[in-house]
């Protein structure tokens, strides 16, 4: 191992090992808190003090900032894989006589997926002001539970509205407070949260299309090559059946760059799709998943003063009117005050 590559290595520890000083710095509770603190009081001593505080301002930088570095990073990543999809895979895909219709699904989902993103990007997503507090604050009932009524944001001076909450990283309150979604730099809440769930619905798509695509690109090649039934020596001199792992070598070597970009495509197809599942089930039960965390949070820790230590709180979804209401609520949330939660 060379001296460059011993370099790199200890960079790429120094630096993860500094990022796990400055995330756990500040941590105070939680089950793997003194363990984090001790471990970052043990690397404090081998990181140079230096290296910690960049490391330190970079992580709050991406983290604890609106940055569009995600949103740069999430152009960067759609542009490579579209190159190469366009550049290589559709190539080949032409001269195999892959349907044209499949080929140009990609293409087609591009555009709408542009679109829901930059209206989830720059959607208003329900910016709690002095103008519309009076309004937000009746549309949903306090449960008592995960939100209490008479609780004052100290950054706005406003009393929360039920299922609102306060982004740090905004330094705004939203109304029915989802996440604060890094990729399009901006909060999800009330009235951008149907943009969102286009947004990764469509994106979800192009990348489970690519693959698919790519699939077939490939087992239309073995399949014409007749690979699968040929024979080839190992490094023993000893004749063998060809197997998956050789084809998938053989298909690297032939093909790294597409080989890779499958990989990848798979990856966040799989990625993307279970969190397209879990938001679909916020949906559908009248969730975000702000109170969805907060609830687990507070179920594990939380007791009713009147009952036994052993029993916790059952807690009971209040804001939920059964599936298709829930989702209608999605697409179309309520603002008028008569339509007002129980």
């Amino acid at each position: 191992m060379d001296f460059l590559t011993l370099f790199v290595m200890y960079v790429c520890f120094v630096l993860a090992a500094a990022a796990l000083v400055c995330l756990c710095s500040g941590r105070r509770q939680g089950r793997l808190a003194p363990g984090a603190r001790a471990a970052a009081q043990v690397l404090s001593f081998v990181i140079p003090t230096e290296l910690q505080r960049m490391t330190q301002k970079v992580i709050h930088r991406l983290f604890h900032t609106r940055s569009c570095l995600f949103v740069i990073l999430h152009i960067a990543l759609q542009a490579a894989v579209y190159g190469e999809y366009t550049w290589e895979v559709f190539g080949y895909c032409w001269e195999l006589e892959i349907p044209i219709p499949l080929l140009l699904l990609p293409f087609l989902l591009l555009p709408v997926n542009v679109g829901f993103f930059m209206l989830c990007s720059r959607a208003d997503p329900g910016i709690i002001t002095k103008s519309n507090h009076m309004s937000l604050i009746k549309i949903y009932a306090y449960d008592a539970v995960l939100f209490q009524k008479g609780i004052v944001c100290p950054t706005c001076n406003m009393e929360k509205p039920a299922r609102s909450k306060h982004c740090g990283l905004c330094n705004i309150c939203v109304h029915r407070f989802d996440h604060h979604c890094v990729w399009v730099n901006n909060c999800i809440g009330a009235f951008n949260m149907k943009y969102f769930f286009l947004y990764l619905s469509t994106l979800t798509g192009m990348a489970a299309s690519i693959a698919l695509i790519t699939v077939a690109f490939f087992i239309q090649v073995v399949l014409l090559s007749n690979m699968m039934h040929g024979r080839y020596v190992d490094d023993h001199g000893q004749e063998q059946d060809v197997e998956i792992l050789f084809l998938i070598q053989h298909l690297f070597l032939t093909f790294p760059r597409i080989v890779f970009m499958l990989g990848f495509v798979i990856l966040l197809t799989l990625v993307l799709g279970a969190y397209c599942c879990f938001n679909l089930y916020l949906a559908l039960t009248n969730q975000t998943s702000n109170e969805w965390y907060k609830w687990r949070r507070v179920g594990c820790s939380h007791h009713l003063a009147s009952q036994p230590q052993d029993r916790r709180v059952i807690y009971r979804n209040i804001y939920s009117n059964g599936v298709w209401m829930n989702l209608k609520e999605i697409f179309k949330p309520p603002t008028v005050l008569g339509k007002k939660k129980r």
